[in-house]
């Protein structure tokens, strides 16, 4: 038997649409108290007292039987005549009310329908189901997609060395087998804008380089020697997240007018691609030596190798920063990063120029600079006062050069300490090597160059020796604190130049 309470639960799920009533109805009277069978109310001997109706109720629950009697207050006998309390539901419930005590102890005829229990509800709602339908869909969609791209990256690769292999016949005849790497570059650089390679003969010298050893790491990637029809070249490698780096150290360099003899010789650049990554190649003139800090660290140097290198990087810095008009013109350019590690020593002894990535050009036409400015670039210990105060006039050019100046006069600073004059020169040191330490902050920089105004040491000694006493009085004058009062470039190449004249050397 079930209580009132599930008595009313299994009620409450009957369908009101299918109910059809057991006998026909009017409007009872209702006695003042009714006395009714409970099958619920043990403790009042199943007895139930009402104002309203006897209600018995008979039903198959899960192949039971059960009987329901219990009283129904005269409130809930609603609506009048027909009281959903007292109505059947066909082949489920069989219902009847009376009104009389106990009159609802008769037995009535069972349904041929069964209840059920009540299911517990789906733990699913609508959002999980929609979800759990279309999260496979999706990454279906997403893998079909991916292989798409990955099809089209391959078909494109291929395409593109399809037509590298047919490219332009005269490329053929450029690259003739009697022409070495020097001549292709001397013959290219002389009868065109100066510029270097035409870009595909860039690519087709670049997807015949063979590379041979590494010979140097940095920020950027790596450094390579190579062969090329049996010439050693240098190839930068820059990975693919250096690309922006690669693409404006290539554009610097093929510059109109830009290729002279102490300013790194550019040969090509090329995007590479392994079949894994793409790598960026930037092929250059190789040069053995490797740069003025490695030379520096591993020789010393007569008077005559001091004014050569000194004299050739002058000669360099000063073409860079030159802007020369006409119609095959050249651009003002300064380089923004110069110091040992970024010039390189020739096997003549004369100085190259390298690592233009950083560089900036000055249109002379519009007075702007091509590159957005960024006042702290470069290496912190090179970095002029201005820069390390953040004083500089990022809109004037000639702010650029002034920079360029005063690191250069720290580089001569490193030559001259390695000068062997009289039997008599001092081990290899960085700048500033006493009064900071190996990897300087910005802060640590300026509290030195700026606050304190010092600057490396020259010593005594070097008054004994006029080239010395020359290279020390150029070095004060590139480091003023005032830019604008600093030498420049082309200064700098003439008092060389006169130096190497009263000292014979052979330029």
């Amino acid at each position: 038997m079930l209580s009132s309470c599930q008595a009313s639960q299994f009620e409450e799920k009957v369908d009101l649409q299918k109910i059809s009533p057991s006998m026909s109805m009017s409007a009872p009277q209702f006695p003042a108290a009714l006395l009714c069978a409970c099958t619920s109310c043990l403790q009042a001997n199943y007895t139930c007292e009402t104002d309203g109706a006897c209600m018995v109720s008979i039903f198959n629950l899960d192949g039971m039987e059960h009987h329901v009697r219990t009283c129904i207050p005269k409130v809930e006998l609603v609506p009048a005549g027909k009281p959903f309390y007292c109505l059947s539901s066909e082949d489920l419930r069989n219902t009847h009310c009376c009104y009389t005590d106990y009159c609802n102890r008769i037995d009535l005829r069972v349904p041929s329908g069964h209840l059920k229990e009540p299911e517990h509800p789906s733990m699913w709602g609508p959002v999980e189901l929609v979800g759990i339908i279309a999260g496979p869909v999706f990454l279906l969609f997403l893998i079909i997609i991916i292989v798409f791209l990955v099809i089209n990256y391959h078909q494109r690769v291929y395409h593109n060395r399809q037509r590298l292999d047919m490219e332009d016949p005269s490329c053929e005849m450029c690259l003739s087998k009697d022409k070495t790497l020097q001549d292709l570059v001397y013959d290219l650089s002389t009868s065109g804008s100066g510029s270097g390679l035409p870009l595909f003969v860039q690519r087709t010298v670049a997807r015949t380089i063979v590379l041979q050893e590494i010979i140097g790491k940095g920020r950027f990637g790596e450094v390579w020697r190579g062969r090329w029809r049996g010439g050693d070249v240098a190839v930068k490698i820059f990975s693919s997240r250096e690309e922006r780096s690669w693409f404006r150290e290539a554009e610097i360099y093929q510059t109109v007018m830009l290729r002279h003899e102490n300013i790194l010789g550019f040969i090509a650049a090329d995007n590479k691609d392994n079949g894994t990554w793409t790598q960026l190649w930037l092929v250059s003139d190789y040069h053995e030596h490797g740069s003025l800090f490695d030379y520096l660290n591993r020789y010393t140097v007569t008077i005559e190798g001091m004014i050569k290198l000194a004299l050739s990087a002058a000669s360099g810095l000063a073409h860079l920063h030159m802007e020369i008009v006409g119609t095959q013109g050249k651009p003002g350019i300064a380089h923004r990063d110069l110091k040992s590690k970024n010039i390189l020593v020739k096997k003549n002894g004369m100085c190259a120029i390298a690592d233009l990535g950083l560089a900036v050009r000055h249109d002379a036409v519009t007075d702007t600079i091509d590159i957005a400015p960024n006042q702290r670039v470069g290496t912190k210990r090179y970095m002029a006062p201005e820069v390390l105060d953040e004083t500089i006039n990022m809109k004037h050019f000639d702010s650029f050069k002034c920079a360029d100046i005063y690191a250069l006069g720290l580089v001569y600073w490193e030559i001259a300490r390695r000068c062997n004059s009289g039997g008599v020169h001092e081990e290899y040191q960085l700048p500033y090597y006493d009064l900071v330490p190996s990897d300087p902050s910005i802060e640590e920089m300026r509290k030195v160059v700026c606050d304190q105004k010092l600057r490396p040491n020259i010593p005594n000694w070097w008054q004994s020796y006029e080239a010395l006493r020359v290279m020390g009085k150029m070095m004060r004058e590139c480091w003023y604190a005032n830019g604008a009062a600093r030498l420049t470039a082309l200064r700098i190449k003439k008092t060389l130049s006169q130096l190497s004249v009263q000292e014979d050397v052979k330029i």
